[in-house]
C-alpha cells in the first residue's frame, strides 16, 4: 500500500505531530479539523456553530487540494464539547452534506485542542 501525506495552506497548519491528511488504499483520512482560520491560524470567535463553518470550510479545502469533494466522504465523526450544540452543527453540516450524506458518529468530550467548541474529522473515497 502507498501512503501520502497531504499537505494544504489553504488548511491549518498541523498543531502536533501528525498530518492534515493521508491518502492510502484509495482512501483520504483527514485529521481532526478545529475552527483555525489558516490566514491568521487562530481559532475563530464565535459560537460552535461558527467555529463548525471554519472547521468545514478547511476540510474542504483539504478535499479539494486532493482531488475530492463533499460528496466522496463516506464517514465523519464530530467531537463536541456540549452535545446541546448538536442541532445548530447540523444545520452548519447539512450546507456542506446535502446529498447522501455520510456515516456519522457524534461525541460529546470533555476538551479540544485550543478550547475549540467542536472538531470534525472525515474518511473520503478517492476511488482509486
Amino acid at each position: 500500500m502507498v501512503k501520502e501525506v497531504v499537505k494544504t495552506p489553504r488548511a491549518p497548519a498541523a498543531i502536533g505531530p501528525y498530518s492534515q491528511a493521508v491518502k492510502a488504499g484509495g482512501f483520504l483520512f483527514i485529521s481532526g479539523q478545529i475552527g483555525i482560520d489558516p490566514a491568521t491560524g487562530r481559532l475563530v470567535e464565535g459560537d460552535t456553530a461558527t467555529q463548525a463553518e471554519r472547521a468545514l470550510r478547511n476540510i474542504v479545502s483539504i478535499l479539494d487540494d486532493s482531488g475530492a469533494t463533499p460528496q466522496d466522504v463516506v464517514k465523519s465523526t464530530i467531537y463536541l464539547i456540549d452535545m446541546r450544540d448538536f442541532e445548530a452543527v447540523n444545520e452548519v453540516y447539512a450546507r456542506y452534506f446535502n446529498i447522501e450524506p455520510p456515516a456519522r458518529a457524534t461525541v460529546q468530550v470533555a476538551a479540544l485542542p485550543k478550547n475549540a467548541r467542536i472538531e470534525i474529522e472525515v474518511v473520503a473515497w478517492l476511488g482509486i
